[in-house]
């Protein structure tokens, strides 16, 4: 017979020698935050204030943007307490809505990749079209489902999972995520099991296989063009390559490792359940602000501006 404990409050048990490095860990962390929310500040900043930027191919990196800082202030505020207190814990409503937050944030980082994709290949393979497939209300329509859609799955599992009776109160982890809370519940989760998996399928498959179409389709059209054409075409699709690649293994690591039980130390468990509010945001940012010829060229003219006021 199951015994529900009526739990109010979680303890995050996953810090390692937390007492001892407390310090440095919290310096680390509050460095990356401060590089993370500059450096995708600066850039959607540069996108927001130069028309020539106010194209679709860049408001979908604005999206992006934007949804790494979404992900970051959902870990990193919460993180950073925790490494200056004697103790880990947050209420089990909190729980839910930072496991939701950082659902949501890896579902809406797949989508608007894909949206991204979808821009690529109609500017390559239907260039003629362009301008009326891609419109500023397709844009639009685009972004509302990209957040919209990955809202309503998640709050549906969210909501069916928070209805579990909590039979643990720690959990190994140093952030909330829903499986670790429903292999704490107590009751028969089968079913809440069987859509988590759907919705995670539905969330990363269908993507991938239309990123891996629309690159296939760019490729075969750049190795018939020019070579002008397909240097164009690579300054424009490898960044969003690159990003789509990285967050993809990421993902597929913290899955694997969360759900398959094998040897692996537990500090290096805790290491891959932080690189997704890590690399990407970090490196997003960089790789768009140097490899995007458009967005590179407006950066450093806002950099030697601020460069001169000095």
């Amino acid at each position: 017979m199951d015994v529900h404990y009526n739990i109010t409050y979680l303890i995050l048990g996953g810090h390692v020698q937390l007492s001892k490095y407390r310090y440095f860990y919290f310096s680390i962390t509050f460095l990356l935050f401060n590089l993370i929310i500059c450096s995708n500040t600066v850039v959607l900043y540069v996108i927001y204030v130069h028309e020539s930027l106010h194209k679709p191919m860049y408001i979908f990196v604005a999206a992006l943007l934007i949804n790494a800082l979404f992900g970051s202030i959902t870990v990193y505020p919460k993180l950073l307490v925790d490494l200056l207190s004697e103790t880990q814990t947050i209420s089990r409503p909190a729980c839910w809505l930072q496991s939701f937050l950082i659902y949501l944030y890896a579902s809406c980082e797949f989508t608007l990749l894909s949206a991204m994709a979808f821009d690529r290949y109609v500017s390559i393979c239907r260039p003629l079209q362009y301008h009326s497939l891609v419109r500023t209300q397709t844009v639009k329509l685009i972004l509302v489902l990209a957040f919209s859609l990955p809202t309503c799955k998640l709050g549906i599992g969210t909501i069916l999972s928070a209805n579990l009776g909590l039979c643990k109160f720690v959990l190994t982890r140093i952030t909330c995520d829903n499986y670790s809370l429903v292999k704490a519940s107590c009751g028969d989760s089968t079913v809440i099991n069987a859509y988590g998996l759907s919705v995670m399928v539905l969330s990363i498959i269908p993507h991938l296989i239309f990123i891996v179409f629309s690159y296939t389709k760019i490729l075969i059209i750049c190795l018939r063009s020019s070579r002008n054409f397909r240097r164009g075409a690579l300054h424009t699709c490898l960044p969003h390559l690159v990003i789509f690649l990285n967050f993809t293994i990421i993902t597929m690591f913290e899955v694997i490792q969360n759900r398959i039980p094998s040897g692996i130390p537990h500090i290096v468990r805790l290491i891959v359940s932080l690189l997704y509010v890590v690399i990407p945001p970090l490196f997003n940012p960089l790789i768009y602000g140097f490899k995007m010829q458009e967005i590179s060229k407006c950066l450093n003219m806002f950099i030697w501006n601020v460069d001169s006021c000095f």
